[in-house]
C-alpha cells in the first residue's frame, strides 16, 4: 500500500535517515520506536506529504486517505466541540455527493470497456468501501461515543474549543481523525495528553480499527495491546521485527548476541588464516595452499556489526535528611479557583517512605493538589499541611513554561546552582545524556523529550527527601523512562506523582489517589488492581448510556441490604490486607538496613562516621516498632 524507497533525510552535514526502505501494509498495526531526536516524527511527515526527502521517494495509491496526528498542532477556534467533532463527516458527505456523481454519469454512458468507464467502476467501489466501513450509527452519535471515550463530558460539548487547554484541544483533533477512519492512521505520541482511561479505550478502538497504523508512543504497554510489527530506527538505518514491542526487545538482544557472535567467529578465522599466511608465504611447497587462503579472504563476506546507541540515564538522587513521619496531611481539603470547584472534601494522609500516584482523568484536580502540596495555591476550605523537616522537589508538567528558552542547558543549572554543587554541574547534565556541545544548546530548540531530561536534572541540585513529579515520562523514550523508574523505585525518600503510563507506575507505587467527580479516594494496591475496578465500572457506565434503561426497584430487599454489607466489609478487609502487605515490605527493607549498618559498626573503617551510622540505626529501629506494631494489630483484626 505504502512503499518507502531508499529514503534518505539530511540537514546541512547531518544526516538524520540514511537509505531506509520499508513497506506498510493495508492491515499492519506499526509500532514506531527509537531514541528522541532518531526521526520518528520526521518519517511520519514524510509519509503523509508535510515534508520531502533529500533522497528516495514514498509511493501510495492516488485516492489512499491519511490520517496524522503530529505532537504540535494548530487547533480551530470558533466552534463548539460537538461541531467541531462533526466537521469530521465532511469527507464522508463529499463521498456520498461522488458516489452519486459516479452513478449518474455510469447511467448515461455507453463506453463499456474504454479504460476510463473501468477506472469509474474501481472508484466507485473504493467509495462504496469506504462508506460501508463508516456505516452504522448516525454520525452525532458516533461523535458522543467517541468524545465521551476521549474524556469529555455532556457538558463539554456546547463549550468554544478555545476554552480548553491545548491537551483537550489535541483530543478533539485526535476524535476529529478517528471519525473520518482514514485508511491510513499515523498517530504521535497519541497518549501525551490522556489519562488511564482514555488511554484504554483509544486502546480498544485502534486493536478493532480496520485500517493501517503506525504509531509512535513511548507506553510500553499500549504498544503491546495494539501493535503487532515494530519498526525501529536507529542511527538513520531501520530494523523491522513483525512482533509487538516486548518481543522486539527481546528479539533484537538475540539478534545482536548472535551478530556479535558470529563476528567474533569469523575474526578468529581471518587471525588464523592470515598467520597461515605470513608464516608460510614464501615456503615454495606451501605456495598453492597460501594463494588458495589469501583468494578465499578477497572472497569473504565479511560480517560486520550493527551500531548501537549505547547512550542512557545515570540517575541516583542524592541521599537527604530524615522527614517527619508524616509528609503531608488534608482534611476536609476542598480546591477551587474563581468561579469554580475542583474537587470538594478531601482526605489524605501521606507517611514517609511512602510511593503515591495521582490517578484520574484530566482537570480532575491532580496537578491543582500538587500546588497546594507546594504551596503555590491555598486551600479554598479545609486543612492541608507539610509535615516537619520536609524538603520537596517538584517537577512540574508545563516545564516549557518553567524553563527558560532564552537560556542555555548549562546556564539553566548554573543560574539556580549554589555552593559546591556548581563544581559538579557538568557531571550532572552528563547523568542526563547531555554531553560536550549539548551543553551550550538554547533550551528553545531542544525536543520535548532533551526538556523532559533537563527538568529532572533540575532536581539533582539538592538533597530532597520528597519528590512530588507531574508527568515526568511525557515525551521521555522507553529506555529513559526504565532508568528513572529504577532510580525511583531506589529513592529512600517519599514519592508523589502524577502519571497515566501504567507501564511507569506498575511496581512502582502501591497506594493510589482518584481524582473523580469532584472527590478524592484513597486505593490501597497497584495500579492493576485499580484498573481492573475502574474497567468493570467504566463498562457498566457505557452500558447504562447506550443501553435501553431498566426500571430499578423503589425499595432494597434484605438480601440487596446484605450484599451490600458484604462488599463493604470486604473492601475494609481488602483495604487492610494490602496495608499489611505494605507494612512487611518495609519491615523486611527496614531489617536488612540495620544488619548493614550492625556489620558495618562491628568492624568500621577509618572512614565511616559511627555517630551518623547510629543515628540512622536508632531511626531505622523506631520505624520498625511502629510498622511491627501497626501490623500487629491489623493482623489481629483480620484475624477475628
Amino acid at each position: 500500500m505504502i512503499s518507502i524507497s531508499n529514503v534518505t533525510v539530511a540537514f546541512g552535514g547531518f544526516t538524520l535517515l540514511d537509505g531506509i526502505s520499508f513497506h506498510i501494509s493495508e492491515s499492519d498495526k506499526i509500532g514506531l520506536v527509537g531514541k528522541n531526536g532518531a526521526g520518528k516524527s520526521t518519517l511520519m511527515k514524510l509519509i503523509c506529504g508535510q515534508q520531502s526527502p533529500t533522497g528516495g521517494h514514498i509511493e501510495m495509491p492516488r485516492h489512499l486517505t491519511v490520517g496524522y496526528l503530529p505532537q504540535i498542532m494548530s487547533h480551530h477556534r470558533g466552534r463548539t466541540v460537538m461541531e467541531e467533532a462533526m466537521s469530521a463527516f465532511d469527507a464522508f458527505r463529499a463521498r456520498e455527493a461522488e458516489v452519486e456523481a459516479i452513478n449518474q454519469e455510469l447511467a448515461e454512458r455507453t463506453d463499456y470497456e474504454s479504460e476510463d468507464y473501468l477506472a469509474l467502476i474501481s472508484r466507485l467501489g473504493e467509495l462504496n468501501d469506504h462508506l460501508s466501513l463508516e456505516s452504522g450509527d448516525p454520525p452525532a452519535v458516533r461523535a458522543e461515543k467517541t468524545l465521551l471515550g476521549l474524556g469529555f463530558r455532556d457538558e463539554d460539548f456546547g463549550r468554544k474549543t478555545e476554552t480548553f487547554s491545548q491537551g483537550w484541544n489535541m483530543r478533539i483533533e485526535l476524535a476529529k481523525i478517528l471519525l473520518t477512519h482514514p485508511d491510513v492512521l499515523l498517530l504521535d505520541e497519541p497518549t501525551n495528553h490522556l489519562d488511564i482511561e482514555s488511554i484504554e479505550w483509544l486502546e480498544d478502538y485502534l486493536k478493532s480499527y480496520h485500517g493501517a497504523l503506525m504509531l509512535v508512543s513511548h507506553d510500553r504497554r499500549f504498544l503491546d495491546r495494539v501493535t503487532t510489527r515494530t519498526v525501529e530506527i536507529l542511527l538513520g538505518r531501520i530494523h523491522d521485527y513483525k512482533v509487538p514491542y516486548s518481543q522486539y526487545v527481546t528479539l533484537r538482544a538475540e539478534r545482536m548476541a548472535q551478530q556479535v557472535a558470529a563476528y567474533e567467529n569469523q575474526q578468529r578465522m581471518i587471525e588464523k588464516t592470515e598467520e597461515f599466511i605470513a608464516r608460510f608465504r614464501y615456503k615454495p611447497t606451501k605456495s598453492n595452499q597460501v594463494q588458495s587462503r589469501i583468494k578465499a579472504l578477497e572472497k569473504l563476506d565479511r560480517i560486520e556489526v550493527d551500531e548501537t546507541d549505547r547512550a542512557s540515564l545515570t540517575v541516583k538522587f542524592p541521599p537527604a535528611e530524615r522527614s517527619g513521619d508524616v509528609v503531608f496531611k488534608a482534611v476536609d481539603l476542598t480546591a477551587a479557583y474563581p468561579g469554580k470547584v475542583v474537587f470538594r472534601h478531601a482526605d489524605m494522609e501521606i507517611k514517609r517512605g511512602e510511593k503515591v500516584a495521582f490517578v484520574g482523568r484530566n482537570g480532575e484536580g491532580k496537578t491543582t493538589l500538587m500546588r497546594i502540596l507546594m504551596g503555590q495555591l491555598a486551600p479554598a476550605e479545609g486543612e492541608a499541611r507539610v509535615g516537619h523537616n520536609v524538603h520537596i522537589g517538584y517537577f512540574a508538567q508545563n516545564q516549557e513554561d518553567m524553563l527558560d528558552g532564552e537560556d542555555t542547558v548549562f546556564g539553566t543549572l548554573d543560574r539556580i546552582a549554589v555552593g559546591d554543587i556548581r563544581t559538579r554541574l557538568r557531571d550532572i547534565l552528563a547523568q542526563f545524556l547531555f554531553r560536550g556541545e549539548d551543553i551550550d544548546k538554547r533550551v528553545s530548540v531542544l525536543s520535548g523529550g532533551e526538556r523532559a531530561r533537563l527538568g529532572m536534572a533540575k532536581l539533582m541540585l539538592q538533597p530532597y527527601n520528597v519528590l512530588a513529579l507531574d508527568e515526568p515520562t511525557n515525551h521521555m523514550d522507553i529506555k529513559s523512562k526504565d532508568i528513572l523508574k529504577q532510580a525511583l523505585r531506589a529513592f529512600t525518600g517519599t514519592l508523589i506523582v502524577v502519571s497515566h503510563d501504567r507501564d511507569f507506575l506498575d511496581g512502582l507505587v502501591d497506594k493510589l489517589y482518584e481524582f473523580r467527580d469532584g472527590r478524592v479516594k484513597e486505593h490501597l494496591g497497584s495500579v492493576e488492581d485499580f484498573l481492573s475496578g475502574r474497567r468493570m465500572e467504566s463498562l457498566q457506565e457505557l452500558e447504562r448510556r447506550f443501553m435501553p434503561a431498566v426500571a430499578a426497584p423503589k425499595t432494597e430487599t434484605k438480601a440487596r441490604q446484605d450484599f451490600v454489607q458484604r462488599k463493604s466489609v470486604s473492601r475494609e478487609e481488602k483495604k487492610q490486607r494490602s496495608r499489611v502487605a505494605y507494612l512487611e515490605k518495609e519491615i523486611a527493607r527496614c531489617e536488612a538496613a540495620m544488619k548493614e549498618i550492625e556489620k558495618t559498626l562491628s568492624n568500621p573503617g577509618p572512614k565511616d562516621d559511627i555517630m551518623e551510622l547510629t543515628r540512622s540505626y536508632l531511626e531505622h529501629k523506631r520505624d520498625l516498632d511502629a510498622w511491627t506494631e501497626e501490623w500487629g494489630e491489623l493482623i489481629e483484626k483480620l484475624e477475628d
